[in-house]
């Protein structure tokens, strides 16, 4: 067996409350265990966006009810009531704000920026979706606010070349990357036609080249577990499911000499707690069985019950996962009973 940490996920989307019908707490959760990660930290662009006391209260009511894994929330912001975000930044481990389209309302005006930035306390990370046109707007934003920004899913050059420049300035800037940023291209999206599209889209082997020439410099690995039904991708909605395949995408990956497996614990689980300011897991381990296999979505725990990796090779397939000291997950089936997860907050455990 091969023996890791619990793995982290910085960056998922488990569609509860509002949208359960792509995915939910217990399923979603669920999925983590069956990937490695026992701590997932959930995006605000629920179906009503996380922006406000009631909407941030309901939700955790929700999760603690249905977790198995632990799990943390984010607060979302369209930059015009900051209020919430004095008020609320001690029940969630990050502010999300995004300045392209992509699922859900909660499109930001870049040019509020700034203003966010200062309203948001010191010392808890602000994550962006920020693709290439807004980049820049986000480092200078970095740049006059002090405010440890972390940017999510860099997809290309355009985007990580910036980024790589403020971290090179000495600016409080992470980033992170996805599995079908780096496995997969706009040559596979055109093949899968409206199944294939994703925001940021996925782009060309050239950029896809650049994200594997500077991965030492990406900080973390993140699924962006984006669940939908098979037949909401047929009509082109945003997102794929993520976080069962990225372990054994990366532990492909490491076999062909791509990466090593300390990078991959680096950038899986050390760094994503490092980030977020998570709390350590005691006597919490996942047991990978080292044998090579084909995906397939037939035995997900998702409830998307589809992948875009189908077909492909991974390699380590999650036997045993152990969360503080009990077994919750052991080949294919999940042990942990609904709300045995913990609900994590700055100011302990819910």
């Amino acid at each position: 067996m091969i023996r890791l940490p619990g793995l982290v996920d910085l960056h998922v989307h488990l569609r509860d409350p509002g949208q359960t019908h792509k995915e939910d707490f217990l399923t979603g959760t669920s999925a983590a265990l069956a990937g490695g990660f026992t701590t997932v930290l959930d995006m605000p662009n629920n179906a009503v966006p996380v922006t406000t006391a009631r909407t941030l209260s309901d939700k955790i009511e929700t999760a603690r009810r249905r977790i198995v894994c632990d799990t943390g929330l984010y607060l979302g912001s369209l930059g015009e009531d900051l209020s919430p975000l004095a008020e609320l930044h001690d029940r969630v481990w990050g502010l999300k704000l995004y300045l392209n389209a992509t699922t859900g309302s909660c499109l930001m005006d870049a040019t509020r920026l700034a203003r966010v930035f200062s309203a948001w306390p010191e010392g808890r990370p602000i994550l962006l979706h920020a693709e290439a046109d807004v980049i820049d707007t986000v480092v200078q934003a970095c740049r006059s606010t002090g405010r440890a920004v972390h940017v999510c899913h860099v997809s290309s050059r355009a985007e990580l070349e910036p980024v790589l420049e403020a971290k090179a300035e000495g600016l409080p800037v992470t980033c992170g990357v996805t599995p079908h940023h780096l496995f997969l291209t706009d040559e596979d999206a055109t093949g899968m036609g409206p199944v294939g599209e994703v925001r940021p889209c996925l782009k060309s082997a050239a950029d896809q080249y650049f994200l594997w020439e500077n991965l030492h410099d990406i900080d973390v690995v993140e699924s962006d577990h984006a669940p939908h039904t098979p037949e909401e991708k047929q009509r082109g909605t945003f997102g794929f499911p993520g976080l069962e395949t990225t372990l054994p995408l990366l532990l492909q990956a490491e076999r062909e000499g791509r990466l090593d497996l300390d990078a991959v614990v680096e950038k899986c689980a050390l760094t994503p707690r490092r980030i977020a300011h998570l709390p350590e897991q005691p006597d919490t381990w996942v047991d990978v069985e080292p044998v090579e296999f084909t995906i397939t979505a037939e035995s997900m725990q998702s409830r998307a019950a589809w992948t875009p990796f189908a077909g492909r090779t991974g390699f380590g397939r999650v036997h045993e996962v152990t969360l503080r000291g009990e077994v919750v997950y052991r080949d294919g089936k999940v042990l942990a009973r609904p709300g045995s997860g913990r609900l994590l907050t700055p100011t302990g455990a819910r």
